[in-house]
């Protein structure tokens, strides 16, 4: 029932599942008879009681399709019969071991353990190997120390004063720069207009320009074309159009209207301009105030910290002394063994000088017998090429090459042929040239005809320059008007508060210099009397320190020579 009516439903797996916990023999007989025999006399005992066609689609169809997977399936099952028919063989027994009941051995006593010997106790490390050395310590003060004088050296040499030099200016100097300052101040125009005015009437007459073809073609087509237009306008006037004079006469007066604008704007801003030049002048001799009592109290710290540089000075002097001498010692212990040195590489330069000379002998020995063998090769060469070659040929101009072209020729035919084509050629450039001299005297003809109705459009051009001239003349001035505004005014009055402001600093600044000149003299006397005493007391010192090291000095100048 399972196998004909549900295995769809059930699917392959299931009915494997439940073929093989069922009766493998039985199952393998009945599988085996019941799908061998599925299309005999099966499906036609079924034909005799259902519909045959029924029969084929619904029970006969799905069998045949899980036919393959049901042979597997029976294979599967002979296999495990096969097996199972097999006789089983039974294992065979083997005999095993047992040990003898034999007493066992005590175990052994552990061995009594080495002693270990003891290391004797070292000395400990002195503490001198793990400090620096003291003369590695003085000479790294040295250093410092010599490095700080000459840090303070160069600080001297810029900060300080030269003595044969008065930097300050004298009464006279100051007076004379005070005059050309005043030269130069009064020829400045400041409330003048910057523009140049009209350009002069009696001007010489302009030099006609020498214009060339394009040129006059160009405007002669320039003014034939005005001349079209003001046609076309005199036609439409004709006929009933507007005249735009009113509307001409309105531009011109926004224009100059425009114009006194911009001429006050102008002025505002030149105004402006000096008065912030002003400002920042008298800002300028505020600051330059503070800066000179900045750099007095900086000349006085300068003053004192010379007076301490002096000091320390003839300290470190002191200390030098020491050293030199301890070095000097130690120089005279390296003039032996530099003497040894230099004898030593003398024998080796002469024994390798003498090497040399040999190897290159030899060489030049080797050279020279090269060249004369390559100079004696090169003769016989020259020999060989100098001889002459005879070759003689006799050439006919009227005979071809012989090469069967078709347009071969002889020299004599190509001759004829080539002053033919030269007299065609002239009679060509001759007929070219009568056409190009018509061309040009037609286009002479024009440019004289453009010329006519140039000059009379510049007649008329400047007659019309010439009214226009005088019309500009009958107009009022537009800077008058300028100048009576009243922001402008405004800003005249506040330019001449601000330079009197200035004068009046440069007055102040005045008296504060001769002060101050009176000061600087008194404290300059001061510093030169100081400064000379301490120099005095540097002089002695090193001349006293020269003096010692002049043995020193000359015993180097012994070891320099050898």
């Amino acid at each position: 029932y399972l196998a004909t009516f549900l295995l769809d439903d059930l699917g392959f797996r299931i009915f494997r599942n439940i073929v093989k916990s069922l009766d493998i023999k039985k199952m393998h007989t009945f599988l085996n008879f019941f799908f061998t025999n599925i299309t005999t006399w099966i499906q036609q005992e079924w034909n005799h009681i259902y519909d045959a066609v029924y029969v084929e689609k619904h029970w006969v169809g799905p069998l045949l399709r899980w036919r393959p997977e049901i042979d597997i399936l029976m294979d599967q099952l002979a296999i495990k019969i096969s097996h199972g028919t097999q006789p089983r063989k039974l294992p065979i027994k083997t005999t095993k071991p047992q040990e003898f009941p034999l007493t066992k051995p005590k175990p052994r006593p552990l061995p009594m353990p080495e002693l270990i010997p003891q290391q004797e106790k070292c000395k400990p490390v002195p503490n001198s190997t793990y400090r620096a050395p003291k003369e590695m310590q003085i000479i790294e003060e040295i250093k410092q120390k010599n490095h700080q004088k000459t840090e303070e050296l160069l600080y001297e040499a810029n900060m300080k004063q030269f003595r044969c030099v008065n930097p300050q200016k004298s009464e006279h100097t100051k007076r004379v720069m005070s005059q050309i300052k005043e030269d130069a101040d009064s020829k400045l125009k400041f409330n003048s207009f910057h523009s140049s005015g009209p350009p002069s009437s009696n001007k010489k007459k302009c030099w006609p320009i020498k214009l060339n073809s394009a040129a006059i073609l160009r405007q002669g087509a320039l003014y034939d074309r005005q001349v079209d237009e003001e046609l076309q306008r005199m036609e439409r006037l004709m006929e009933g159009a507007r005249e735009p004079s009113s509307f001409l006469q309105w531009q011109k007066e926004m224009r100059e209207k425009d114009l006194q604008e911009e001429l006050a704007k102008i002025e505002r801003r030149r105004l402006e301009g000096r008065i912030s030049y002003e400002e920042a002048a008298m800002a300028r001799t505020r600051i330059m105030e503070r800066n000179q009592k900045t750099a007095q109290l900086k000349k006085e710290e300068t003053a004192q910290l010379m007076r301490r540089y002096a000091e320390k000075r003839l300290q470190e002097e002191k200390e030098m002394r020491d050293l030199v001498q301890q070095v000097a010692e130690g120089h005279k212990n390296s003039k032996t063994a530099k003497e040894k040195l230099q004898k030593f590489k003398q024998s080796i330069a002469k024994e390798v000088s003498e090497q040399s000379r040999e190897l290159l002998h030899q060489a030049l020995e080797e050279a020279q017998a090269e060249l004369s063998r390559k100079f004696e090769i090169i003769c016989e060469i020259r020999a060989i090429e100098s001889l002459p070659h005879v070759r003689a040929r006799n050439f006919d101009d009227t005979e071809t090459a012989g090469h069967e072209l078709l347009g071969e020729m002889s020299l004599a035919e190509l001759k004829e042929r080539l002053a033919l084509l030269k007299e065609a050629q002239q009679t060509e450039q001759q007929e070219k040239r009568e056409h190009i001299l018509e061309v040009r005297q037609n286009k002479k003809q024009l440019l004289l005809e453009q010329m006519d109705t140039i000059d009379l459009h510049r007649r008329a051009l400047a007659q019309a320059a010439v009214v226009r001239r005088e019309e500009r003349k009958a107009r009022p001035d537009c800077r008058q008007t300028v100048t009576q505004d009243e922001t402008l005014l405004a800003l005249q009055r506040k330019l001449e508060e601000k330079q009197r402001e200035r004068q009046r600093l440069r007055q102040t600044e005045s008296i504060k210099a001769k002060t101050s000149e009176q000061v600087a003299v008194h404290t300059v006397r001061n510093t030169e009397t100081h400064n000379k005493k301490s120099w005095e007391q540097l002089e002695l010192s090193l001349e006293h320190h020269i003096q010692k090291e002049a043995p020193y000095v000359v015993s180097q100048r012994e070891t320099l020579k050898t």
